[in-house]
C-alpha cells in the first residue's frame, strides 16, 4: 500500500507559525510588563501630594508676562499615568513610562525633584521601591497568559 501527500498547500506555514509564536511570546511579554508598570504607576499616585486647596502656579517668565494658573487639588495625581513606548520598545525589550503629564501638571518636577525655596517630595523615585513587588506581579500575569496560551484556561 501505498499514498501521496501533497504539502503543496502547507507552503508558508512554518512561516505562519513562526509569526504566531512571535505574536504570543510578544502577547506574554506585554502582559508581564503592564503587570509590572501598573504596580509603579499604582504606587506614585499613592505618593503623590495632594494640596488642601487650590493653589497658585507660575512659571519662569511671571515676572516678564505676569501670567500665573490656579491648579485644584489632585492635578498631580491625576496627570500621572503609564503608557507603552512602542518607539523605545524592540522584540526582546517592551518598555513602558510611568511619569506625570507636564502639560496638565507643569510643577510636578518641582515637588519630584524639590526647588532652591522646597525640598523634593519624590513620589516617582519612591514608587520605584517597588519594583521587586512589580517584578512579582510581571512574572504572575506571564504565567497567568502562558496558562491561556496552553489552553487551560
Amino acid at each position: 500500500m501505498s499514498f501521496t501527500v501533497d504539502i503543496s498547500e502547507l507552503a508558508g506555514l512554518r512561516e505562519r507559525l513562526a509569526e504566531f509564536g512571535e505574536q504570543v511570546q510578544d502577547d506574554v511579554a506585554m502582559s508581564g510588563v503592564a503587570a509590572m508598570a501598573r504596580v509603579v504607576y499604582t504606587e506614585a499616585r499613592l505618593l503623590a501630594p495632594r494640596s488642601e486647596r487650590a493653589h497658585w502656579f507660575h512659571g519662569t517668565q511671571f515676572r516678564v508676562n505676569g501670567t500665573k494658573y490656579l491648579f485644584q487639588p489632585g492635578t498631580l495625581h491625576d496627570s500621572i499615568y503609564r503608557k507603552f513606548s512602542p518607539e523605545r520598545s524592540s522584540k526582546s525589550l517592551k518598555l513602558y513610562r510611568v511619569s506625570w503629564n507636564h502639560r496638565k501638571c507643569p510643577y510636578g518636577f518641582m515637588v519630584e525633584f524639590g526647588t532652591r525655596n522646597a525640598g523634593a517630595n519624590s513620589f516617582l523615585r519612591r514608587s520605584m521601591a517597588r519594583v521587586p513587588d512589580a517584578i512579582n506581579a510581571g512574572k504572575a500575569a506571564i504565567g497567568e497568559a502562558l496558562t491561556r496560551v496552553g489552553g487551560a484556561t
